[in-house]
């Protein structure tokens, strides 16, 4: 979608096939991404189902081995859906100008997200606390890969120059950035209306995240303890996460976290009055912006 409203906003016009090939690749990019960030988490589930990883376990039932080999599996089904990717781009049919740009914003958008995976898998030496760490993540992991090179990989096929690709920089990171703050608050709280229910997944990981860096941050002494000793337990109960998120709550850092996704909200608002897009194009960025920003499931 984001790549399709970036070929619009761009200027694009008639036949859509090579941009509609270029935003397929990204599809089956997305899923390789989700695979191994579920392998590595050893997440139970994506999208509402087993996740590929614990599927392929299933299968093998008692064997000794599933643990191992439905990791292996899925790790080369992932694989596989990054061939396809690469597959579907070399079709999309664009000039040699053209064609040189789209990759090179593509190959950008892979080193990023290796390199955002690498830092939430590793840590980054730094303190759960660490506020520009946790953003630096996200940054790398996700609002690039989510918002930012999806639009500029659609403005490329029709040949945006610099102005516009610095355009979708501006409101792409902030929204992105948005958008995984937005996921994180929704997995340890839920959402109000119910169609996000509170998890237990990012806390007995003990995942950076900036709701969690805020919540260390704002906390007094003795909140700051609790939650260096609750988050990031594997046998975490939902009786002390219940602990931990009436702590968050307490602390502000609960209230401060929507007060981040907000101001980039009106952020990505104030880029795109600027930027005077085509007005469907612009229709379609500001509901996206609404979408990615509040979110429930």
């Amino acid at each position: 979608m984001l790549c399709v409203v970036g070929w619009h906003a761009a200027g694009g016009q008639g036949d859509g096939t090579s941009v509609l090939r270029v935003a397929a690749s990204l599809e089956l990019f997305v899923a390789f991404a989700l695979i191994h960030d579920d392998i590595m988490d050893d997440s139970a589930s994506r999208r509402g189902r087993p996740a590929v990883h614990r599927a392929l376990r299933a299968r093998l039932g008692g064997d000794e081995r599933a643990e191992r080999l439905g990791a292996g599996g899925a790790l080369l089904v992932g694989n596989l859906a990054l061939t396809w990717a690469q597959e579907l781009l070399h079709t999309a049919r664009l000039d040699g100008g053209r064609c040189a740009v789209v990759h090179g914003l593509y190959d950008a958008m892979l080193e990023e997200v290796m390199y955002g995976q690498y830092l939430d898998v590793m840590g980054t030496g730094r303190g759960p606390d660490d506020l520009e760490a946790a953003l630096q993540i996200i940054r790398f992991k996700t609002a690039a890969a989510t918002i930012e090179r999806p639009l500029q990989l659609g403005a490329a096929v029709a040949g945006a120059g610099a102005a516009t690709m610095d355009v979708f920089t501006q409101l792409g990171l902030p929204l992105g950035e948005a958008f995984q703050i937005r996921d994180d608050l929704l997995d340890v709280f839920g959402s109000p209306d119910g169609a996000c229910r509170p998890g237990l997944g990012d806390l007995r990981e003990g995942k950076r995240t900036v709701l969690l860096a805020l919540g260390l941050r704002r906390a007094d002494q003795a909140q700051r303890e609790r939650l260096r000793h609750l988050v990031g337990r594997a046998d975490l109960r939902e009786r002390e996460a219940a602990e931990v998120r009436a702590i968050l709550e307490a602390s502000g850092a609960r209230e401060y976290t929507e007060r981040l996704i907000t101001s980039r909200y009106e952020q990505v608002l104030r880029v795109l009055d600027a930027a005077a897009f085509p007005h469907a194009a612009d229709v379609a960025l500001r509901d996206l912006t609404i979408t990615a920003t509040r979110y429930t499931s």
